[in-house]
């Protein structure tokens, strides 16, 4: 069996580096894809659908390298999903709103957005590791 998810999307924030207690890095980064539309009554629709992205071992590193807050990425990797239910990670916010995040262990990230000072060329990509099988430590 297979699976595999490719976004295309641009950063929602500054990704976020942090290592295992093994020495492993992994990166953290949000991705917004969006799509509008045209409703039956004629009006536009925007919809932008927000995915939490992880990334481990040289690959998290590039990424924490070079990526940044609104820079245009492709991902492809897999849906990590809830253990429980076997769709999206949910949880109960603050306000008491039941809340659901879409995460990706991405496994290859294509940095899209054109070459800026110290970054990397336009189309560019790196290849991940296989996440190892411990805990994220966040």
């Amino acid at each position: 069996m297979f699976q595999k998810l490719i976004l295309v999307g641009r950063l929602g924030r500054d990704p976020e580096m942090r290592y295992t207690p093994t020495g492993q890095a992994v990166t953290s980064f949000s991705v917004a894809t969006d799509r509008q539309y045209t409703d039956q009554s004629g009006k536009l629709v925007k919809e932008t659908v927000w995915f939490k992205v992880t990334a481990w071992g040289k690959l998290a590193e590039t990424c924490n390298n070079f990526l940044q807050k609104g820079k245009l990425v492709l991902v492809e990797g897999r849906l990590t999903v809830d253990p429980k239910s076997g769709g999206p990670r949910t949880w109960v916010g603050q306000d008491g709103t039941p809340r659901a995040t879409y995460e990706v262990t991405a496994q290859t990230v294509k940095f899209l957005s054109a070459k800026t000072e110290g970054g990397m060329e336009s189309g560019m990509e790196e290849e991940g590791e296989t996440p190892p099988s411990e805990e994220i430590p966040f």
